[in-house]
């Protein structure tokens, strides 16, 4: 199991991740408001900016302040 740094020291486990998007669109906003509403809305921003938006196989919804660029070059495996 590979975990993914999102910031500030909180990790996810790369196997669950489905997309690591930004929350700038409308539809994205709306599935944040959805998960708030139903229980499954991960804030581990630390009352920052929200910069990326991490949804996960069990439909919780990560909200993380490190931007989506910076997490996807973690989830890259380093060549040997």
């Amino acid at each position: 199991m590979q975990l993914v740094n999102i910031g500030y020291g909180n990790m996810v486990s790369s196997e669950r991740l489905v997309a690591v998007v930004s929350p700038d669109s409308a539809p994205i906003k709306r599935m944040i408001t959805d998960a708030r509403d139903r229980g499954l809305l991960i804030d581990a921003t630390y009352g920052r900016k929200t910069r990326s938006v991490i949804v996960t196989d069990s439909d919780h919804i990560i909200l993380s302040a490190v931007s989506p660029q910076s997490i996807g070059g973690h989830l890259v495996p380093e060549e040997e």
